[in-house]
């Protein structure tokens, strides 16, 4: 499919108001060559909130529904589904029947196989095994138009979040997402953060070019901000070519990149139990800060949402069994174990989740016991003791004094941003 690129910056700090929004989306519409009569909507899920796109689902399935039947099928990825009440949430006034659940075991085709010569040359030599890549089945049901929507950030595995990455990984296979996963830890989540271009890229651009060119995909990519507890779209990008990722790239590096001074000696960073219910997703708090962190520094994560380590009941199971290691130890471990061989999104999870023991990480929970995560390789703090030291319910993001006088560097979300020297 090709449609003309839509691409606009918001005119002010404010963001896009709701009707400039609706005209850019009436427009995206307008330039189809013909009104479709099937439709899958492709969003990100609850712990992508703050990408706006909620908003933007709902009005899309305003303007198509009328006239079109509509499935939408969230981006999971290995997250759990969605519940009803995030579904409320997250997708106002849309019915629960037009939702399905992506299953990255089970509900999946193969659309080719990326071959093993390619990925010697591509992840530095590190594997030259034949790639297969499936897709949700849903993606191959004769749809007349896709829409994947999604947030441009910075992203530990693709070092820029979204556009394809929303469909080979957030709607694909185990095999993708191990070995995409597995590539940005061996390439090193230092030189992957806030990239571009790099070898998970790469991957992901030859799945476009090779099995996702005849889907009719159209990519809706959001830049935000934050202004306290508000999302503000500053940038709209809708294409199908990945001219539009790259635009909308351009803008997050001004936006959602922030340059200190000098290293944090202390950190902390709240996780909104609305989004964050385990360390799969909630480590954003460790990925997106450790750029900026001294050696030897401590970060602090309140969160009082996180329930357990995996989103899935296998890959909680393998984070219990081995923890957050050091990279030479998990790489051991590969060669010697085949649980986690056979499993190579959880060892990439457990490299990036790793301080290298560069720093020191201390999680603040509710609904685990200091045994379980003391024993992954975290510090364990009382919540009821963080609350008492660090009044975040006070602050604003960036350097703060304690009570006890200690200067610490707070952050509302770390889901939204980067933050390095």
């Amino acid at each position: 499919m090709n449609t003309p690129p839509i691409h606009q910056i918001a005119p002010s700090k404010d963001g896009f108001s709701e009707d400039a929004i609706q005209e850019m989306l009436e427009k995206s519409l307008s330039q189809l060559p013909t009104q479709p009569k099937r439709v899958l909507l492709i969003p990100p899920d609850i712990t992508r909130i703050h990408s706006g796109t909620g908003a933007l689902t709902c009005l899309y399935y305003r303007l198509l529904s009328p006239h079109a039947t509509i499935k939408i099928l969230p981006a999971l990825g290995t997250h759990q589904p969605m519940t009803a009440a995030e579904r409320d949430a997250m997708f106002p006034d849309i019915p629960h029947g037009v939702f399905v659940d992506h299953d990255w075991r089970h509900d999946v085709a193969p659309v080719g196989t990326i071959p093993g010569t390619w990925l010697k040359e591509h992840t530095q030599g590190w594997t030259e095994q034949d790639l297969k890549v499936d897709l949700n089945t849903l993606l191959l049901d004769d749809f007349d138009l896709i829409i994947s929507l999604g947030q441009v950030v910075p992203h530990e595995v693709a070092g820029m979040a979204n556009y394809t990455k929303n469909i080979v990984v957030g709607c694909g296979g185990k095999p993708m997402i191990d070995l995409s996963h597995m590539l940005g830890a061996i390439h090193g989540i230092e030189h992957t953060l806030g990239q571009q271009d790099n070898p998970v890229r790469a991957l992901f651009d030859y799945a476009q070019e090779q099995f996702l060119s005849s889907l009719p995909l159209l990519y809706v990519l959001t830049v935000t901000d934050q202004d306290g507890p508000r999302t503000r779209i500053q940038g709209m990008f809708i294409g199908c070519e990945r001219e539009t990722f790259e635009a909308a790239v351009a803008l997050s590096e001004q936006i959602n990149i922030f340059t200190l001074d000098r290293p944090l000696q202390k950190a902390v960073v709240w996780l909104d139990p609305k989004k964050f219910k385990t360390t799969w997703v909630g480590n954003k708090a460790i990925y997106r800060t450790r750029l900026a962190l001294a050696d030897d520094a401590e970060l602090v994560i309140i969160a009082p949402g996180i329930q357990k380590f995996g989103e899935d009941p296998g890959n909680d199971a393998l984070i219990r069994k081995y923890g957050y290691r050091p990279t030479p130890q998990v790489l051991k471990w590969l060669e010697e174990e085949d649980d986690l061989r056979e499993n190579l999104s959880v060892a990439a999870h457990l490299i990036h989740g790793t301080s290298e023991g560069r720093f020191r990480t201390t999680y603040a929970v509710e609904h685990m016991s200091q045994e379980e995560i003391e024993a992954v390789g975290f510090q364990y703090a009382s919540l009821h003791d963080m609350y008492e030291q660090y009044p975040i319910d006070t602050w604003t993001d960036g350097f703060q004094r304690a009570p006890s006088g200690e200067e610490v560097y707070y952050i509302s979300n770390p889901a939204v941003a980067l933050w390095k020297v």
